[in-house]
């Protein structure tokens, strides 16, 4: 994905808010499901994860886990906000 691309999908992350929160239970199969329909359905999906859904992980680790289980593009991860993309 070029420079610009990442920039405008970044810009208009900002404006929208989280579809999803991933709670203490951490990624789930039911989860896993509901982000391919939201992202099925707006291209652009803001998750909001709790910090404790990472058994040991980081966000990131588990935003790119969750990315590679989507079949998306992890687009941008900012304290426990993750944005995706397909």
């Amino acid at each position: 994905m070029d420079k610009d691309k990442l920039y405008q999908l970044k810009n208009e992350a900002t404006k929208i808010k989280p579809i999803i929160n991933v709670g203490k239970n951490g990624i789930t199969d039911s989860v896993v499901e509901e982000i391919k329909k939201q992202v099925k359905a707006n291209r652009l999906v803001k998750i909001k994860m709790l910090r404790t859904s990472a058994e040991g992980e980081d966000i990131k680790t588990s935003a790119e886990k969750l990315a590679e289980a989507t079949k998306t593009t992890l687009i941008d991860v900012r304290g426990s906000t993750v944005v995706l993309y397909r």
